[in-house]
């Protein structure tokens, strides 16, 4: 009687500086867009899962935001909490940078991942950068030489090349164990979560420097009805000054951030969107652990 072959499961924390492209690998390796991306940094406030179904193995992604060492705020603070315990979490850890860059942020993040004893696949991203292509073997060995890699994958998220290359690597890895989600699941997000990703992705995409990190998106009703859902949904901002900016002169902004968000949400979806947007204002909302909370910003347990 032949075995029957045993399945693979395991946490895969994906970590990195702020803006190293993170969250866009998540999105292309689960096939489904489960959170805001933007050119701006510190987008990522949330652990998200993305989960990875291929035959008998299970990837479950862990996208963190990204570790900064220069953050002082409570909510950043908090943010950095996270992702290190991410590394607490993981069997693996895909340890995410920049091809051609290696700055104090990446050492410390380096650091942090031999502090955590945990193995680590190098992603080396953003290879459809760099100019000289030459440059790119000696920055890969320099940079194997700095921790026992269980691989270095360089590869693209913004054109998907090697993106298989690194699912393959990661499998090659994962521990012996059963499924921990149904294989027909892609994250462990509700739809609200997600509509909230795409509104405050149509509020980084469109508002200056100062505002974006003051906001954050609740989703206060949805209501499921014949061919349509409605929702309305609550951007939260800390001063007067930052409600009129997202608002705009005779509410054009706001009604441009919500078509984009709906636009996107139908897609998403799969069907109409009612979408309604409400501002308001409440002082230090990023410094209080009660709205970070509620929120779902919030120090791990």
């Amino acid at each position: 009687m032949s075995e029957v072959p045993q399945t693979r499961c395991g946490l895969v924390a994906l970590v990195g500086r702020p803006n190293v492209g993170k969250t866009t690998l998540l999105n292309r390796m689960v096939g489904e867009k489960l959170a805001a991306i933007t050119r701006k940094p510190h987008t990522t406030r949330n652990r998200i899962l993305g989960i990875v179904t291929r035959g008998r193995d299970q990837t479950v992604l862990i996208d963190t935001p990204g570790i900064d060492a220069e953050r002082s705020r409570l909510m950043n603070r908090v943010l950095n909490r996270t992702a290190v315990q991410a590394l607490a979490d993981a069997d693996i850890v895909c340890f995410i940078i920049e091809a051609g860059r290696f700055e104090a942020g990446d050492a410390f993040i380096l650091e942090a991942i031999r502090a955590a004893g945990r193995p680590a696949v190098l992603v080396v991203n953003k290879v459809d950068r760099v100019a000289d292509k030459s440059t790119l073997l000696p920055f890969l060995e320099t940079r194997a030489g700095e921790f026992d890699y269980l691989g270095i994958v360089p590869l693209s998220g913004k054109t998907g090349k090697n993106l298989e290359g690194l699912i393959d690597e990661l499998r090659t890895h994962l521990p012996e164990g059963p499924f921990l989600y149904d294989p027909e699941q892609l994250s462990d997000r509700p739809e609200r979560f997600r509509a909230e990703e795409m509104i405050r992705e149509a509020l980084l995409e469109r508002l200056g420097q100062e505002v974006p990190y003051a906001v954050a998106v609740r989703v206060e009703d949805w209501e499921d009805r014949p061919g349509i859902t409605h929702i309305d949904a609550l951007i939260l901002v800390e001063r007067d000054s930052q409600k009129g900016i997202v608002i705009g002169k005779g509410g054009q902004m706001l009604k441009r951030i919500g078509q984009a968000a709906r636009e996107q949400l139908e897609t998403l979806l799969g069907r109409k969107i009612m979408l309604r947007l409400t501002v308001r204002v409440e002082e230090g909302w990023s410094q209080s652990n009660r709205a970070l909370r509620e929120l779902g910003i919030e120090e791990p347990r």
